[in-house]
C-alpha cells in the first residue's frame, strides 16, 4: 500500500520539483502552497503518514503548523520533516522543540530528502508496534500509547525527547555516546552538532524533575542511564 505524504511548501518551482520526486517513488501525494491549506489537508480525510514542511509559509507559519499538528490527537505521532533555509543551530533547536523529527537546509538533494523521508517512515511503523511497558523507580514509560508519567502523573514530553527516553531505557547502565543518541533518535547519517543532544537531554532532566537524575553524564563520553536507586551524575 502506498504511503501518503503531505508537501507543504510556497516555492511553486521547488514545489513541483519535489512533486515530481516523490510521485516517482511512488508516494500519495497532498500538495499545499499555504500553512492554512496545509492544515486544512492534514484534518480532511486520512491522516497522512509524513508531512514535509516548509518553514517560511504566507498566511500560517510553518512552525505553527507544526505546533497545531503535535497539538491534535490525530496527527500527534506523524512524523514531520521540516524544510527551510535558515540553518543555525538555534532555527534547530527551535524546530525540535516544536516536535519535528527531522530538519533539512535548502540547498538540499532531493535523493537524500527521499531516504531521510523513508528513514522516518520506517521509525514510525516500527514505534507502532507493541512494546512492554517500562517501570523504573518512580518512572513509567509506555512506549505503545507515547506515554510517560512520574508518581502517576503524565509528563508531556516532544517526540525526540520520547525518542531519547526510549534510547535510555532500552540501555540501562550503558554508556552512549552523542553520535549513537543521534542514530537512535534522528537516525544514521543526521548532521547535528553535539550540543543539540546535549539540549535535549538538559531539557528531557528538568521535565522528568528528580527521575531526571538518572540520567548521568559521563565527561568525555556521553550519557548513562541508571536503572537502580541511588545513583546520581558524576562530579
Amino acid at each position: 500500500m502506498s504511503e501518503t505524504l503531505l508537501i507543504v511548501e510556497d516555492d511553486p518551482d521547488l514545489l513541483r520539483a519535489l512533486e515530481w520526486a516523490f510521485r516517482k517513488e511512488g508516494f500519495v501525494l497532498r500538495l499545499a502552497r499555504t500553512g492554512r491549506e496545509a492544515l486544512d489537508l492534514a484534518f480532511q480525510g486520512p491522516v497522512p503518514d509524513l508531512v514535509l514542511l516548509d518553514l517560511m509559509l504566507p498566511l500560517v507559519p510553518g512552525t505553527e503548523v507544526c505546533r497545531r499538528l503535535r497539538a491534535d490527537p490525530r496527527t500527534a505521532g506523524v512524523p514531520i520533516v521540516m524544510v527551510t533555509a535558515r540553518g543555525e543551530e538555534v532555527d534547530r533547536v527551535v524546530g525540535f522543540e516544536l516536535g519535528a523529527d527531522d530538519y533539512v537546509v535548502k540547498p538540499f538533494s532531493t535523493r537524500e530528502l527521499v531516504l531521510r523521508v523513508r528513514a522516518h517512515l520506517r521509525r514510525s511503523h516500527a514505534a507502532s508496534l507493541p512494546a512492554p511497558v517500562v517501570e523504573i523507580g518512580r518512572l513509567r514509560l509506555d512506549p505503545a500509547a507515547w506515554r510517560v508519567e512520574v508518581d502517576g502523573a503524565e509528563i508531556a514530553l516532544t517526540v525526540l525527547e520520547f525518542r531519547l527516553l526510549v534510547a535510555f531505557v532500552q540501555a540501562p547502565g550503558r554508556v552512549r555516546s552523542r553520535e549513537a543518541l543521534i542514530d537512535a533518535v534522528w537516525g544514521p547519517g543526521t548532521a547535528l552538532e553535539e550540543r543539540t543532544v546535549d539540549t535535549l537531554v538538559k531539557r528531557l532532566r528538568h521535565k522528568l524533575g528528580v527521575e531526571g537524575e538518572r540520567i548521568q553524564t559521563v565527561r568525555g563520553v556521553g550519557y548513562r542511564f541508571e536503572s537502580a536507586d541511588g545513583h546520581r551524575e558524576e562530579p
